[in-house]
């Protein structure tokens, strides 16, 4: 399993009338923490789209268990908890600074070839950065 931490403080925008975060905003957070999650072991979206290889969302589930406000400080919990092969499962937790748990969430996507759209095994060099961590 490898897992990773980022924080992100919420902007006006990112709320509705309420002053609460909008519901949709979530998954913009769960990509934040994937993305620095992934560069956590040195590998962006950049370079395995650079080799070929797309990776979109197939599957997104989300549970909300208390609201965010405007100016509250998020802390993202990113794990991979099973070994990637085609697909990529990513869960969620986002905590407010008091550590009350806000939402939880997972993502899949799918390693697809760029040119043929059909799916694909990941690039070698994820696999030897990642592989370590579930071993």
């Amino acid at each position: 399993m490898f897992s990773a931490e980022t924080q992100v403080r919420v902007r006006y925008g990112e709320t509705d009338k309420m002053g609460m975060v909008y519901y949709g905003n979530y998954p913009l957070f769960f990509e934040v923490g994937r993305t620095n999650l992934m560069r956590e072991f040195n590998l962006t979206y950049r370079s395995i789209e650079n080799s070929g290889i797309i990776l979109p969302v197939t599957e997104l589930n989300i549970k909300y268990h208390y609201p965010a406000s405007y100016d509250d400080l998020l802390t993202i919990k990113t794990t991979i908890p099973e070994m990637p092969s085609v697909k990529i499962l990513f869960n969620y937790e986002i905590l407010n600074e008091a550590g009350k748990l806000v939402v939880t969430g997972n993502t899949i996507l799918v390693f697809m070839n760029d040119k043929t759209r059909k799916p694909t095994r990941p690039p070698e060099n994820f696999i030897d950065k990642i592989k370590p961590f579930f071993e």
